[in-house]
């Protein structure tokens, strides 16, 4: 029989592409979610991608299972080989009180690993961030796998926090007396993810990409992520589930050092202007975005990462890994036109 693998926060962008490629690869797949009626949706999502003549039948189920409630976890993990723990809190706003981010994702990855260890898992993989390495300290070295997030840095947004604080939580209960099955870990550190939507919900990455195409901005912040396309995201995460060398090891997910996002829009523009598509190509000036923030309330953790590159190397998981990631265009065309297909970007009149 095949291994089932365990994947968390199922509804999810980066979780959807991790499940159809464990599907791909002949594994039995089961998702969390926090609520069982979310079954439906993921499957009616999933099923056109299905690889030709794969089925979800008897190899793909929905548990109810919840970050912030320990019920569920038991259940969700019992009988599963992997996990891919992939779930993280979902804000469409950021919320005033940071704890309310940063606690639910260190408790959850807490909740998931006590009940993976409990039931004899191998691995899990779990979805850190690039935010859990480079802020809160000085811009002055090229990132690796080696560095962390200063939390206590004074600009350090929520989700920076909450990404590195979770991640810390999961290596200590890794190598405490807790885990008592000696269950490995490994962690993925993707940055900015792009790549083809499966349905009209999106993650907070496309955002930026949704408002260029629908023109909703005049003009672009001067800030910088390292790109990788969701696709690059989703095979890393099942390479890292069965490779042995990887066992304890943090892994930098991206195609290249950072890019703007105005390089991403110039993309956009090359490829869209002749559907009649007007994409924003003034660079924003520091002041315009500092008074806008002024009643922005999300805007003004972008404000201290104007105009400063971070430089991340993502050598080590295409030398340890394996990863050939796609390059800035495909990700970029890929996913504004699967947005336009699923009407998240409007078609110009």
């Amino acid at each position: 029989m095949p291994d089932t693998v365990l994947v968390t926060g199922g509804t999810g962008f980066i979780a959807q592409h991790c499940i159809l490629q464990l599907l791909d690869a002949g594994y039995d797949v089961r998702a969390s979610a926090r609520s069982k009626s979310r079954e439906t949706e993921l499957v009616e999502a999933l099923t056109p991608h299905l690889a030709a003549g794969s089925t979800l039948e008897g190899r793909f189920s929905v548990v109810a299972a919840d970050l912030t409630s320990d019920d569920g976890w038991d259940e969700a993990v019992k009988g599963c080989t992997f996990v891919l723990h992939v779930a993280s809190p979902i804000f469409l706003k950021v919320p005033k009180d940071e704890n309310e981010m940063i606690v639910p994702a260190r408790d959850g990855a807490l909740r998931v690993l006590r009940s993976s260890s409990r039931a004899g898992v191998k691995r899990v993989v779990l979805t850190s961030s690039v935010a859990a390495i480079a802020y809160g300290t000085p811009r002055d070295h090229v990132y690796t796998e080696k560095d962390w997030t200063n939390v206590a840095g004074s600009d350090v947004d929520p989700y920076a926090k909450s990404k590195t604080v979770a991640e810390k939580a999961a290596w200590e209960f890794i190598g405490s007396p807790e885990n008592t099955s000696k269950m490995e870990l490994v962690t993925i550190l993707p940055g900015l993810v792009l790549g083809p939507v499966l349905s009209s919900h999106f993650s907070s990455s496309g955002e930026a990409v949704k408002r260029m195409m629908n023109h909703e901005v005049p003009g672009m912040p001067d800030v910088w992520f390292p790109p990788v396309d969701v696709r690059d995201v989703a095979w890393s995460h099942v390479k890292a589930m069965t490779q042995p060398a990887a066992n304890g090891q943090r892994y930098i997910c991206a195609a290249s050092d950072s890019v703007s996002l105005l390089s991403i829009a110039k993309i956009l523009d090359e490829h869209y202007a002749s559907q009649g598509y007007k994409i924003p190509l003034r660079k924003l000036p520091k002041t315009a975005v500092r008074v806008v923030a002024l009643f922005d309330h999300d805007l003004k953790f972008i404000v201290p990462e104007i105009g400063k590159p971070f430089h991340a190397d993502p050598t080590k998981i295409k030398t340890e890994l394996g990863l050939e990631p796609r390059d800035l265009t495909v990700m970029t065309l890929a996913m504004a036109d699967t947005m336009i297909q699923y009407g998240i970007i409007k078609k110009p009149k």
